[in-house]
Formats: C-alpha cells, structure tokens, sequence
C-alpha cells in the first residue's frame, strides 16, 4: 500500500475474547506500551480512531481549561 508521509496502515485480527493486538511497528512508533490505556472512539458511519494519546491530553487539556 502506497503511503503519504507520515501516514500508514496496518492490519489487526480480533481474538476471541475481542482483543487486538497492535502491530509492533505501530506501538514503536506511538510509543505504546505494555500498561497503557489507548482512548478508542466510534462512529457508527466513520469507523474507529485510537488517537494519540497526547491529542486526547490536548483535547482534555482546552476542554477544562480555566475551570476549578
């Protein structure tokens, strides 16, 4: 599969019990590691995203700015 810069593609295969296993060169890449806790969201027409989790730390981070 022919790529742009700085975007890819992998494949993964659901286990029985629901489980993925992310490819090892998309965890090298992410810097995922064995313990973390990946966001996944769903849209019924879009599909599933697992972002990046600093993206969903920015996200977090403009959300509840400046509120106490």
């Amino acid at each position: 599969m022919n790529n742009q810069k700085g975007q890819y593609a992998w494949t993964a295969t659901v286990g029985e019990k629901g489980q993925i296993v992310i490819p090892k060169q998309a965890r090298e890449l992410f810097g995922i590691k064995p313990g973390d806790t990946l966001i996944i969201f769903g849209d019924e027409k879009r599909g599933i995203a697992i972002p990046p989790k600093e993206a969903f730390e920015a996200l977090l981070g403009t959300t509840f700015e400046g509120k106490e």
